[in-house]
């Protein structure tokens, strides 16, 4: 009989996205196919106290199921790397680049990928304004106030005066220092998941987000009982093909590797699509939208955790054969 492979699923840490971890790790273990693998919990408190050193006799294989700052922010990325063992997702650079809404909307604006009139700034031009009309007047009502880097729709504020926008960076200033504010649109919510290695990744099917009011909160997302969205999405031909390639231009805007899920605001009106943000490692809850337009594509959600981790193995032996190649060079060049 093969052995099975050990994979460590961590999940928890002192991020606010502490409860969403552990429902997606539950759904991550439940679906381990027991004859290939042989799951091993790691639950992170909040305080970020780990139950276990992580070592290589203990996992073959990470799969850090974390969401949020410290999970999926590099913080664990670097971490694992620095321990030699093999993990699912987005390195160091795309996890830290995609975590922050400002440096994530940087580097699509680079690559000339559309994204929302907005702008940002920091807590201590806030605290020390004279005039916050002045920070966000290039911007129209509804605006979005978010942390600049937190995610699962903490932190988030809908507003439509000064008195909302005040009570909306203060909230978010309680998440991070720095604060995004962004143009309110009237659009659909169009999700894309994508899959695989930096060369050859490949887009799923858009979904579509199903709005119960003005937009997508956390209650929404994670305590509501409701369907979360229709898959595949109901668009033109041409959307969802744009969808798709705009999703693998996001996706290699960051560097990514392993798995992303893309969000998209589409303007019937005017055709428009604008990228919203990317996220390196997706609910995988029993509700993820992630996974279900994956299954929708034809990649069953067992299967999706199968090409995960062997993406996860492939990495770390293209690593291993680089830094042999190096170490071999640099001691026939001394």
């Amino acid at each position: 009989m093969t052995e099975r492979v050990r994979v460590a699923v961590l999940a928890g840490g002192p991020s606010a996205e502490h409860e969403v971890s552990l429902q997606s790790a539950t759904a991550v273990l439940d679906a381990l196919p027991r004859d290939l693998y042989e799951p091993v919990a790691v639950i992170i408190d909040r305080q970020g106290r780990w139950p276990v050193e992580l070592r290589r006799d203990l996992a073959d294989v990470v799969f850090p199921v974390l969401h949020g700052p410290f999970g999926e922010d590099g913080v664990v990325q670097g971490h694992l790397e620095t321990l030699g063992i093999p993990y699912v997702g987005c390195g160091v650079l795309a996890s830290a680049v995609a975590m922050n809404k400002v440096a994530m909307r940087r580097a699509f604006l680079a690559e000339d990928i559309p994204v929302t009139p907005h702008v940002w700034f920091t807590e201590h031009e806030w605290r020390t304004t004279t005039d916050p009309w002045a920070l966000v007047k290039s911007l129209d009502w509804p605006m979005y106030v978010k942390p600049a880097g937190m995610g699962s729709s903490i932190g988030i504020s809908r507003v439509t005066s000064m008195e909302e926008l005040r009570a909306g960076v203060e909230l978010a200033l309680a998440y991070d220092r720095a604060v995004v504010v962004e143009q309110g649109v009237t659009a659909r919510e169009v999700i894309c998941g994508v899959l695989g290695g930096h060369d050859t990744p490949e887009a799923s099917v858009p979904g579509e987000l199903i709005v119960p009011g003005d937009w997508l909160d956390y209650e929404a997302k994670y305590l509501s009982r409701a369907e979360l969205a229709s898959i595949p999405a109901a668009l033109p031909e041409r959307v969802a093909e744009d969808v798709r390639e705009l999703a693998l231009r996001a996706f290699r805007a960051i560097g990514g590797y392993g798995l992303s899920r893309v969000d998209f605001l589409y303007e019937e009106d005017t055709g428009r699509l604008y990228v919203l943000e990317i996220n390196t490692m997706p609910g995988f809850t029993s509700r993820s939208v992630y996974a279900g337009a994956w299954a929708a594509s034809g990649v069953p959600y067992p299967d999706l955790l199968h090409r995960l981790i062997d993406l996860a193995f492939a990495r770390s032996t293209a690593r291993s054969t680089t830094r042999s190649t190096t170490r071999s060079t640099a001691r026939s060049g001394s």
